[in-house]
C-alpha cells in the first residue's frame, strides 16, 4: 500500500505533466501561428493563440508585433521548460538518497530559469505599457506578459532551497565518509 506522500508525488508527477504538454501546445500554436501571420496571411494575427489579438498592432508597426509576440513565445517557452526541469527532478531523485549532485543542479537550473522567466516578463509587460502610453497600441496583452514579480519571488525561494540542498550533499557525503 502506498503512502500519503507517494499518492501526492504521482499526483503532483502527474499534473506536471499535464502542464508541461499543455505549455508544448500552447508555445507550438503561438509559434506556429505567428509564423503564419508573418510569411503566409496576415489576419493570422487577429487569432494567435486562443482569441490573442494582435493584428492592429501588426498593421501599426510591424516590428512592434514581432517583439510583443516574441516576448509572449518566449515566455511561454521558458514555462514549458521549466516544467519540463521539474519532470526530471521527478526521475532522478531518489528518496533514499535525495541529495545527489544531479539533482542539486537541477534545482539550481531551474531557479535560473524561473528568474529569467521573471526578468523577461517584467521586461515584456514594461514594454507593452511603453507601447500603451506611446499610443502604438492599445491592446491588453498584459494577461500574456504578466507574471514577473511572482517568478522572481518563485526564483529566490528556489534558490534557496538549492543552497540547502547544496549542504544537504556536503552532509551526506560527510556522513558517509565517517561511518
Amino acid at each position: 500500500m502506498k503512502t500519503q506522500t507517494d499518492l501526492i508525488l504521482t499526483a503532483m508527477k502527474v499534473i506536471f505533466w499535464v502542464v508541461f504538454i499543455g505549455l508544448c501546445i500552447k508555445t507550438g500554436a503561438l509559434l506556429i501561428s505567428f509564423i503564419v501571420s508573418l510569411a503566409v496571411n496576415p489576419e493570422a494575427a487577429s487569432n494567435l493563440y486562443l482569441g490573442l489579438d494582435l493584428s492592429e498592432l501588426q498593421n501599426t508597426n510591424q516590428w512592434y508585433y514581432i517583439h510583443v509576440a516574441s516576448f509572449i513565445i518566449s515566455i511561454s517557452a521558458l514555462k514549458g521548460y521549466l516544467a519540463f526541469l521539474v519532470l526530471k527532478i521527478f526521475s532522478k531523485i531518489d528518496f533514499k538518497k535525495p541529495f545527489t549532485e544531479a539533482t542539486s543542479l537541477l534545482i539550481s537550473k531551474i531557479s535560473h530559469i524561473a528568474l529569467g522567466i521573471g526578468v523577461l516578463a517584467i521586461i515584456a509587460s514594461r514594454y507593452n505599457i511603453w507601447l500603451i502610453r506611446s499610443k502604438e497600441s492599445i491592446l491588453d496583452t498584459q494577461y500574456y506578459l504578466d507574471g514577473g514579480k511572482e517568478f522572481l519571488l518563485l526564483a529566490g525561494i528556489i534558490f534557496i532551497i538549492s543552497l540547502i540542498f547544496k549542504k544537504g550533499i556536503d552532509l551526506q557525503t560527510e556522513n558517509e565518509l565517517t561511518v
